[in-house]
């Protein structure tokens, strides 16, 4: 299994978005991570299925779009329509978990479920064969460059546990928040397979350059 680099354009220069995913793919990134954020179950608003389209018309890298709103079950279609290629969901803002993972898969798209800090790894263990991928918030959502809480340690080594355990070697761990080059070697080790970086990367003074050290540290 490959790890993967996933940079969120959360922290990018929205003013020149092309130029910045266009930077991503030359530099060796693998995904383009997209916060689709509603400004109600997270404090903050940034876009929705226009601008995941036009992201999506000129991205030479796949899009993992994670949905941070409320009732993410009635839109589901529209991301998928967008162009969206790996497709996730906060599992405290659903109802029929089950039921919008296999939609999803259905569409031919990666599905994936997402846990905010303070939800149980266990409320998930039945839907992980229904899973292409579980992502576990490592801060609480809403807002880029906050700190790694590092309790989301035991939950990556739970999942990784129950993968082999299910036989579910296909199964990927990613992580999204206060991901650096400090701890991204760490977090291979106990078993993620695709890390999201934002502030960590567009904020540096040579994105290029911090975006190929992250990709050696999980090699």
């Amino acid at each position: 299994m490959n790890n993967l680099l996933a940079p969120s354009i959360l922290s990018a220069d929205f003013m020149h978005l092309e130029r910045e995913i266009r930077m991503l793919a030359s530099a060796g990134a693998d995904l383009v991570h997209c916060d689709v954020m509603d400004g109600h179950f997270v404090p903050n608003l940034t876009f929705g299925p226009p601008v995941i389209k036009q992201i999506k018309s000129i991205s030479p890298l796949p899009l993992d779009v994670h949905l941070m709103i409320t009732n993410p079950e009635a839109v589901l279609d529209q991301y998928i329509e967008a162009g969206t290629d790996w497709l996730s969901f906060q599992y405290e803002a659903a109802i029929h978990h089950q039921r919008a993972l296999t939609h999803i898969r259905k569409k031919g798209l990666k599905a994936g479920i997402v846990l905010n800090p303070g939800t149980a790894v266990e409320n998930i263990r039945d839907l992980l064969p229904d899973c292409d991928y579980v992502l576990l918030m490592s801060v609480n959502p809403g807002f880029g460059g906050q700190s790694y809480i590092p309790q989301v340690d035991k939950k990556i080594r739970q999942l990784a546990a129950w993968r082999k355990e299910m036989g579910l070697q296909a199964l990927q761990i990613e992580v999204d928040g206060g991901i650096s080059l400090e701890n991204i070697n760490r977090l291979k080790e106990l078993g993620v397979n695709i890390f999201v970086a934002g502030s960590a990367i567009f904020n540096t003074q040579d994105p290029v350059k911090t975006i190929q050290e992250m990709k050696k540290g999980i090699q």
